[in-house]
């Protein structure tokens, strides 16, 4: 089973003083239509990571001193992805279970819905 947290406990994270990384995995069309707005926020679109591996995520993800909570429409891509990275080696890297939709319908409406 993969490490995964809750929408609502994203939530409490993105309230915090924290520092981690939430790494959104859609493509950059759908950050249109629903789109958590925080300074910890990265983007590298599935596809991306596909086609250019390890070296499409963000400098500070690549480091991995700081917990990747990954995020994606409904929670299927973002496990993938989750899958991929222990496979890779990362360590502290974990699933946002449910998705953006999750979390806009449990915890913050106005991220968007699509």
């Amino acid at each position: 089973m993969l490490p995964r947290i809750s929408v609502n406990e994203l939530n409490e994270k993105l309230k915090s003083d924290e520092e981690f990384i939430l790494l959104d995995v859609r493509e950059l069309d759908e950050l249109n239509f629903a789109k958590i707005q925080d300074r910890r926020l990265e983007v590298a679109p599935l596809s991306r990571l596909a086609a250019e591996g390890l070296s499409a995520l963000p400098e500070a993800a690549r480091q991995g001193n700081l917990a990747l909570y990954v995020l994606c429409h409904h929670g299927s891509r973002s496990a993938q992805t989750v899958g991929w990275l222990i496979s890779q080696g990362f360590k502290n890297v974990f699933d946002v279970g449910g998705g953006i939709d999750a979390y806009a319908v449990q915890a913050d409406s106005s991220v968007g819905r699509y």
